[in-house]
């Protein structure tokens, strides 16, 4: 088995964002703490591995191969699990061999890596891209780039059920909106699905246009024989993937020291960075509810110069 038998899914707590810029404003926003959930396996990344464990284990699968960066929260949470609950973790690496505190990470938790290089990992939608390397590793399970597809998606609808069970916590009947950051937009098609167009979602892009998110996002309502969501890609790249500048650096620091929530540059900073600059342009009236979701990566901070 791939998965514990019980108690898989941890619990995350909402609480209120306490910023100056959203109070001058008249907006509240809501932050779920998945950041908080677990030390390694953190953020969203439970929920999208979870239905992917169940499809590896009704495969009869003895371990995962999946796709990511030198940077790859997934693969970090990946290589994390497998080394907990004790399954074979297989990653494929985008470019070329480097030695971050990630990768060093991956390689502590057991992870078999192999690097693509650019070309050779932009092959990775292609027809048949995984066939040499099933023929390598017979008995993993292939899972897309982030945990993606319909089985990642459907895993999050838990993140819109425990934010639910919370909102009378914090004397809310209901929210007007979700604010995250996307890598390949799963979580926010999950978040789409579950929540069957009652609210609007908010993606702050932490990569390029380029990447495919919208496709990938729209291939997902696709699967699931869905129409598309109320949902808005809004552009928080800064210019690349992991380009990181003084500004973000700077917003980060001082988010975290008045409001006592740590953010990474990689994606959570970035989103929440944009949702500053989208309201202090006029983008919500005022008493709009919003609710953040904070998809942790928090180990994404090494290398940078955030606070501790």
């Amino acid at each position: 088995m791939l998965l514990p038998s019980s108690g898989w899914l941890p619990q995350a707590s909402l609480q209120y964002l306490h910023l100056d810029w959203l109070t001058t404003a008249g907006i509240e926003v809501a932050v779920l703490r998945l950041d908080q959930i677990d030390p390694l396996i953190s953020g969203n990344k439970w929920f999208k591995l979870v239905e992917h464990l169940k499809a590896a284990d009704r495969a009869g699968a003895e371990g995962i191969i999946s796709l990511g960066g030198a940077h790859s929260n997934h693969l970090h949470a990946l290589a994390a699990a497998g080394k907990r609950l004790g399954f074979k973790t297989v990653g494929l690496l985008r470019g070329h061999p480097q030695n971050t505190p990630t990768v060093q990470d991956l390689q502590a938790f057991g992870m078999q890596l192999h690097w693509l290089g650019y070309a050779g990992y932009r092959a990775r939608h292609q027809p048949g891209f995984w066939i040499p390397w099933l023929m390598q590793y017979p008995n993993v399970y292939a899972v897309p780039e982030g945990g993606g597809g319909l089985a990642g998606a459907l895993g999050c609808a838990a993140i819109k059920q425990q934010v639910d069970a919370q909102l009378a916590s914090l004397g809310w009947e209901d929210f007007d909106a979700w604010w995250l950051a996307c890598g390949t937009g799963t979580t926010l098609a999950g978040l789409a699905l579950a929540d069957n167009g009652k609210r609007s979602l908010y993606g702050a892009l932490a990569v390029p246009d380029d990447h495919g998110v919208a496709p990938n996002i729209e291939s997902i309502f696709a699967q699931a024989n869905d129409p598309a969501a109320n949902y808005q890609l809004i552009d928080a790249s800064r210019g690349a993937f992991a380009k990181v500048d003084e500004a973000l650096l700077t917003f980060i620091e001082q988010t975290g020291q008045a409001s006592g929530v740590p953010l990474e540059p990689l994606y959570t900073g970035k989103a929440l960075l944009a949702l500053k600059q989208h309201v202090e342009a006029g983008g919500f009236a005022v008493g709009t509810r919003l609710v953040f979701i904070h998809t942790g990566g928090l180990q994404g901070r090494r290398g940078f110069a955030t606070t501790p």
